[in-house]
């Protein structure tokens, strides 16, 4: 990446980053709000605009790279991670988004997802779940609700759905976070937290669609309840939660899980704070365990920690070979070590 500019550099605006390409996507789509909001932020990251790539497979969300005036692709169906990973490891200096759905991310694309995670390559990827498929015309998708009814679940979906943040952290990702569409000024610092992480960043963002799965989100969104059905993630603070902070969770250390509770109730219950850079992935695992019934929805930063990041250690090492004996030649790779001669006799 780029320093940020300095004397003489030029300093960008939103419009920028906006392309002349016409935005196509339904009235009242909560991809709007995060395209704004990207937008918004790009010029504060101090990244020249050639150093940018932003790259999606399919999707409603996978438009996105046409409407940034940077550097894009736009790939095949769930291989969105998989091109990033090649892009990073050629041209490492670059800033490589990943923009997703949650059907393109965890359905088809769903091994590459786990292994650009489990890798820690560099890239950021703003995963949109509105827990359907928007693009094809609303079937259920990976992280529909049990019971939802869609085109290709008429009587209900049956399967549980997942938890991406919960699939994150099984892949030792090192940033895992949560957001909310229409919660635009923590939307962008969660952006910014992610831009600013060194590896494999994963925002699951909260995105409703209008027309297949309107409304999915909005206890988390209305003025009179979202202060009792979010809880919002700060480092080193209890989960406290609710109106008039009144409402807490709890760990029961008997069962190893999360309990609802209110401020100073004697339970049992072990009253515990949020760490993001808890080496140990277990209170993160049982916070994205949720939402379920009686319990808020945590939105934030579940975990962000650091450990070597993949592409770097690949390049080391071939700069470590070259330099210990030299670039070498294909001729001598391809007859290293034994052989065998095939014959007809």
């Amino acid at each position: 990446m780029s320093a940020v500019p300095g004397a003489g550099e030029r300093r960008y605006t939103k419009k920028d980053f906006t392309s002349d390409q016409d935005v196509r996507w339904c009235p009242g789509c909560g991809d709007y709000a995060i395209l704004a909001q990207l937008q918004k932020l790009m010029p504060d990251l101090g990244i020249a605009k050639e150093n940018i790539v932003f790259i999606s497979g399919i999707g409603c969300s996978s438009r996105f790279p046409y409407y940034m005036d940077t550097y894009g692709f736009h790939t095949i169906h769930g291989r969105a991670p998989a091109i990033a990973t090649g892009l990073k490891l050629a041209r490492p200096e670059l800033s490589v988004w990943v923009v997703t759905g949650d059907g393109d991310a965890l359905s088809i694309g769903g091994n590459h997802l786990i292994h650009a995670l489990r890798r820690n390559v560099d890239v950021k990827i703003l995963l949109f779940n509105n827990k359907v498929y928007g693009l094809t015309k609303g079937q259920y998708s990976p992280t529909s609700d049990v019971g939802q009814r869609t085109k290709s679940s008429p009587s209900g979906v049956v399967s549980p759905p997942f938890s991406p943040p919960a699939l994150a952290l099984g892949s030792s990702a090192t940033f895992v976070a949560r957001a909310v569409d229409t919660e635009v000024q923590h939307l962008q610092q969660m952006i910014r937290r992610m831009a600013e992480h060194p590896g494999a960043a994963l925002l699951e963002i909260y995105q409703n669609c209008p027309v297949f799965n309107d409304g999915a989100f909005a206890p988390l969104k209305d003025r009179d309840t979202k202060q009792d059905e979010v809880l919002m993630l700060e480092d080193g603070e209890k989960l406290v939660y609710g109106r008039e902070r009144e409402k807490i969770l709890k760990l029961d250390p008997d069962r190893l899980v999360l309990v609802p509770g209110r401020v100073g109730d004697e339970n049992g219950a072990i009253e515990i704070v949020h760490r993001e850079d808890a080496e140990s992935t277990m209170l993160a695992a049982l916070l994205s365990e949720h939402p379920r019934p009686g319990f808020p929805t945590p939105i934030g930063v579940f975990r962000s920690v650091e450990r070597p990041v993949f592409e770097r250690e690949t390049l080391a090492q071939g700069e470590a070979a070259v330099a210990a004996g030299g670039a070498g030649q294909l001729e001598e790779l391809i007859y290293a070590g034994d052989r065998w001669r095939v014959s007809s006799s």
